[in-house]
Parts: structure tokens; C-alpha cells; sequence
């Protein structure tokens, strides 16, 4: 049975994935960012399986650092990173937020703080063959501006989603094709159009499918074979944005990327 760390694990996929894991025997390390929250579920896992709680802010990069940093001292046996977490566009008509380390939000959460947390914890994945990352991403994907990835001209909360969401995926490929051989797999999938989430209703979207059904692509990718460096509507290949799979697109964001975490 695997270790898994999920990230986002309080509420909607995160959670409904974490519970099927430890149902199915694996130990569950679960993420969030409100420790009583985050207690509370862990106590819940515990009565259908083996959990731990890891408790940090995804918007603040040091605590991210932290957190790979106390998960690979407590389970050094870690095989699976499952990078959840993520911010949603945000009511309509909301204006533009930054992270604590002055970051468009969304950019933060949902694309730098998996890059730094799959960084931090590689070591352990690379000493743990099979391994495997899941990265939570979407359909709805649009190029970053290299000249401007922060979003800081004619900012839209949905545009910035979709922005990273992209970057996700094309990070993706790029880290595939970097651990090729190491015996780490990384994958990228949409889970399921407008799942029953807190993120979905708070755009004013009226869900169209429940967290069980994004749940078989997250499991999927997590427990099965399914080879690396994919994109995966649900269980099904697919493909993302053609842009991320062209390699001057993603080489101009991996240097944009190398500059904002300098910061």
C-alpha cells in the first residue's frame, strides 16, 4: 500500500479521495489549511484507516517549504503526491488578490505552490520507485503572459484560473520529461466539469457533477500504472492546451517560473 500526501484534503474532491484511500489501505497523509479542520478530518480517517494531518497555507511559499520539509522527515516512505489544492476564479466580478509573498493569488496556490512542493519532495519520491504525482488541473486552460504572468493589466479572476491551470499542465509535461527513467510517474488530469465544490458555487456556477464523479481520474493516476506525462479528462486520455505541450511556450514559463519564486 502507497503513502499519499493530498493536498486540499478538508473539503470537496480532496476530501472524497482521501477517504477512498484509506478505505482501499493506503496511509493517507492528509494537508490543510485550518488545523482544526484538518484535525477533525484526520480523526475521521482514523476510524476507517492510517492518517496523519499536516497543517500549512499553500499561499505563503515558506510554509510550503515546511510542509515537504516536516512530511519527508515524519514518512520518509512517501510514494505519492496528489497536489490538490487549488483556488477557484472567485465570485464574479471580484477584484485581483495577492499571496503573502505579494503573488497574484490564484498563480500562488494553484501553480507555484505545487512547483515548490514536488521540488522539495522529489527526493523522497525518486527513493520510493513506483512513485507517482497527481496534478489536479482543468480543462479550462489559457497561455500565460510571459510579460505580464502576474495578471497585473486587465485582471479577470477566471483568466487568472485558467492561467494557471495551464501552467500546471505544462509544467507537468516538462517535469515528466525530466524524471523519465527515475521510476517517478507525473500526470495531470480535469477531474470532472463543475464539481459540487465550494469553488464551483462561489463563481456562481450551478454544479454539474458531484466530487464522485472527479474522484476515478485522482484514484487512477494515484494507484495505478498509467505511464507519465499525460493529460486525462476523468479516467480518459486527453489532451490540454496545445500550447503546453510546444517547448519554447514552456521553457519561457520555467524561466518566468525560476523568477517569481526568486523573488
Amino acid at each position: 500500500m502507497s503513502t499519499v500526501l493530498i493536498t486540499g484534503a478538508t473539503s470537496g474532491l480532496g476530501r472524497y479521495v482521501a477517504f477512498e484511500l484509506v478505505r482501499a489501505g493506503h496511509l493517507v497523509l492528509a494537508h490543510g489549511r485550518d488545523r482544526a479542520r484538518t484535525e477533525r478530518l484526520v480523526e475521521e480517517l482514523r476510524a476507517q484507516g492510517e492518517a496523519e494531518g499536516f497543517v500549512a497555507d499553500l499561499a505563503r511559499l515558506a510554509e510550503v517549504r515546511e510542509l515537504a520539509a516536516r512530511v519527508a522527515a515524519a514518512r520518509p516512505g512517501l510514494d505519492v503526491l496528489i497536489n490538490n489544492a487549488g483556488l477557484g476564479g472567485g465570485p464574479p466580478g471580484s477584484g485581483r488578490e495577492t499571496s503573502a509573498d505579494g503573488h497574484e493569488l490564484r498563480l500562488a496556490v494553484n501553480y507555484l505552490a505545487p512547483v515548490v512542493l514536488t521540488r522539495e519532495l522529489l527526493p523522497v519520491l525518486r527513493a520510493n520507485p513506483p512513485a507517482r504525482i497527481v496534478n489536479v488541473g482543468s480543462a479550462a486552460q489559457e497561455p500565460v503572459d510571459p510579460a505580464d504572468p502576474e495578471l497585473t493589466r486587465g485582471y479577470d479572476g477566471l483568466s487568472a484560473y485558467c492561467r494557471s491551470k495551464f501552467a500546471l499542465a505544462a509544467y507537468t509535461f516538462t517535469l515528466a520529461e525530466e524524471l523519465a527513467g527515475s521510476g517517478v510517474a507525473v500526470n495531470v488530469l480535469h477531474p470532472a466539469t463543475h464539481m459540487d465544490t465550494a469553488m464551483v458555487r462561489e463563481c456562481g456556477i450551478s454544479p454539474w457533477n458531484s466530487v464522485a464523479d472527479g474522484a476515478p481520474g485522482v484514484l487512477a493516476l494515484a494507484t495505478g500504472e498509467p505511464g507519465s506525462g499525460g493529460y486525462y479528462d476523468g479516467t480518459r486520455p486527453a489532451r490540454a492546451h496545445p500550447a503546453a505541450y510546444d517547448g519554447e511556450t514552456r521553457r519561457r514559463l520555467a524561466a518566468v517560473t525560476e523568477q517569481l519564486l526568486a523573488l
